[in-house]
Parts: structure tokens; C-alpha cells; sequence
């Protein structure tokens, strides 16, 4: 009985979350976070620049693709260099795949040589669930106005094969690309793939 709870707790809190996701052409959703050197973050200090949310997981598969092949490192190193803010989300709960205290997740960004402007530590799942994030990775853009101009994929080939990265149409670069150029992105939301978000 106990276990049929559960299960339709799951259910009904999934149904929620989908329902009260935003959408691109939504107000992104403010936040208060601290990141994994203890900075508190708000997005709207972040008003008048393009943010980049991105949700990881170092455990998953698909969060591997991308960063041993260096892809995400690159896309970050890019648009971060162009005064994009990028912040990478952890919201794996403590006991779940790929949860980080800081001083680990600070090592592994250091291993990898990935570049964020900072890694937000959410381990209560609060920002996942405010954003409706499903999948490492799941990529959100937001435009200098503090409207959501992309909810989805980093592209449109949803394997774990590193080869697959190549001829691939990455949707992040190309929503940045269109949208800092004043231009409307022609793909604003697609089905984010990857491994489920590790929440509590």
C-alpha cells in the first residue's frame, strides 16, 4: 500500500512539474542559489545579459558524451567569452547518481576544464522542480529582458555516442546565435533527452 503511494505521489508530482514548467516565451522563473565556491546567485543580477542554465549530471551517459568529448566545455568557453552567463545546475539529491559536495564538483570542473561562470548547487531539487528540468542535460536560455527564448535539448541527436556529435544541429548554439543577433529562434522548445534528474 505504502509502495502504491509512493508511486502515485511520483506520478501526480511529475504531472505538476510538466504542467508548471515554463515554456519558451514564459518569464523565466527568478531564483536564489549558491554555487560550489558558497556565492549566492539571483537571476535577476544577471538582468540586461543572455543566461544559460544547464543541468548535469557527471554519472549519466549522456552528461559524459558531451564532456569527454569536450562539446560542452567548448560551448561554454564560446558563449561565455561572447558575455553569455552559463551556469551549470547540480540537482542530484545526497545517495543519488551523480551528487557532488562543492569541493567535489570543484574538481571534477577543474578535471574536465569546463568553464562555467559558475556551478549551482541544488541538491533540495528546488531550482530543478521551479524549471521543470527532466534530463542531464537539459539546456534553458534566457534573454537579457528575463524572458525564457529556449527549453530543451543540446541537440538533435539523443545518443551516448561521441560521433553523433559531429554534423548534429546543436539548438543551443544556434537559439544564441539567432537570438543575440535580434532574430527570433526558429526552434524554441524541443523534448530534452539524457538521464532523468537524480531529485530526492
Amino acid at each position: 500500500m505504502k509502495r502504491r503511494l509512493s508511486v502515485s505521489l511520483a506520478i501526480l508530482m511529475s504531472a505538476l512539474m510538466a504542467a508548471a514548467a515554463p515554456k519558451a516565451g514564459d518569464s523565466a522563473p527568478d531564483f536564489t542559489s549558491t554555487d560550489s565556491s558558497g556565492k549566492t546567485h539571483k537571476l535577476s543580477d544577471f538582468k540586461g545579459k543572455f543566461v544559460v542554465l544547464e543541468w548535469t549530471n557527471s554519472n549519466c551517459p549522456f552528461t559524459k558524451k558531451h564532456y569527454a568529448s569536450g562539446n560542452m566545455q567548448n560551448l561554454q568557453k564560446q558563449w561565455t567569452s561572447k558575455g553569455v552567463v552559463w551556469l551549470t545546475v547540480l540537482s542530484s539529491a545526497p545517495g543519488k547518481e551523480g551528487y557532488k559536495t562543492a569541493d567535489e564538483e570543484n574538481a571534477y570542473v577543474r578535471d574536465k576544464g569546463a568553464a562555467p561562470t559558475a556551478v549551482l548547487m541544488d541538491p533540495s531539487g528546488n531550482l530543478g522542480h521551479l524549471y521543470g528540468a527532466k534530463t542531464t542535460p537539459h539546456m534553458f536560455i534566457i534573454d537579457p529582458t528575463g524572458k525564457l527564448v529556449y527549453n530543451g535539448a543540446i541537440d538533435d541527436r539523443p545518443t551516448t555516442d561521441r560521433d553523433d556529435i559531429n554534423g548534429a544541429k546543436n539548438y543551443v548554439a544556434a537559439a544564441l546565435s539567432e537570438a543575440m543577433s535580434g532574430k527570433p529562434v526558429s526552434t524554441a522548445n524541443t523534448e530534452a533527452y539524457g538521464c532523468s534528474v537524480k531529485y530526492r
